[in-house]
């Protein structure tokens, strides 16, 4: 069933030279050293190497919520990075959040336009509930997502074939917060914690207040466990995933 081929990745590395002022000057002007907040910020764009650090992915399902103000602010202030799997007609009535999303450095994915059962639907349905919300998070934040998360994480084939039409892979998730569920802050937490692994993928919604009111407190309690909080595609760097391809392989699939 899979299309996924071997890939090559290459990082960049770039590296500062500090060459010493003349030996003989005899008022030598010092080199300035880097503030704090500039060592803060260069450290905050270094790439994280999920090879080398363990790497959490926190997704955001259905949104953006209207409690999505309050997550970002949140996520800034940790230095956090998430995935969000926005819904098109959600993306229309809240353009201000996709565009801070995509400035702040999260990662867009696609779940669509209204959220029904992709696996009950002609090509043609899907095709455009695919399109619709690819136009308004183009329209809203300048950028199209390149990841699909079908609604309900259902797919077949025939999504499989659809979502390559798009060069997208589909992105499911390998463990939930049971936050549409519980909807209470201390269950949130611990359930999350209990799945959180290294290059977990974790299933979350913005929609959730108690989410939202947990977030400070989950974040710090997974950065203490050495977690870096990354994006989808940071953690499934590795798995060389092809348009079409579903990770993780949904239940009956075959690599």
């Amino acid at each position: 069933m899979s299309r996924q081929k071997s890939s090559l990745l290459a990082i960049a590395a770039v590296t500062v030279a500090l060459i010493p002022g003349p030996a003989l000057a005899a008022t030598p002007t010092p080199t300035p050293k880097p503030t704090a907040a500039a060592a803060k910020t260069a450290a905050k764009k270094a790439p994280v190497d999920c090879e080398q650090v363990k790497c959490i992915a926190l997704t955001f399902d259905d949104g953006p919520g209207k409690y999505a103000g309050t997550l970002l602010d949140t996520l800034k202030k940790y230095d956090a990075k998430a995935t969000f799997f926005l819904e098109g007609q959600y993306v229309k009535a809240r353009p201000a959040y996709v565009k801070r999303m995509a400035k702040e450095g999260h990662e867009l994915g696609n779940h669509s336009y209204t959220h029904p059962d992709f696996t009950k639907l002609e090509p043609a349905a899907i095709r455009n509930e695919i399109q619709k919300t690819q136009d308004e998070v183009k329209k809203a934040a300048g950028v199209e997502p390149k990841l699909l998360r079908p609604p309900y994480g259902l797919a077949d084939i025939q999504v499989s074939e659809v979502a390559a039409e798009f060069d997208m892979p589909i992105i499911l998730w390998t463990a939930g917060s049971r936050d549409w569920d519980t909807k209470n802050v201390d269950a949130i937490h611990k359930q999350t914690l209990a799945v959180a692994q290294q290059d977990s993928i974790i299933l979350m919604h913005d929609w959730v207040k108690q989410t939202v009111d947990g977030m400070p407190a989950l974040i710090k309690t997974l950065q203490a466990k050495g977690f870096h909080l990354v994006t989808v595609s940071d953690v499934v760097k590795r798995q060389n995933l092809e348009p079409g391809d579903a990770f993780p392989l949904p239940e009956g699939w075959q690599n």
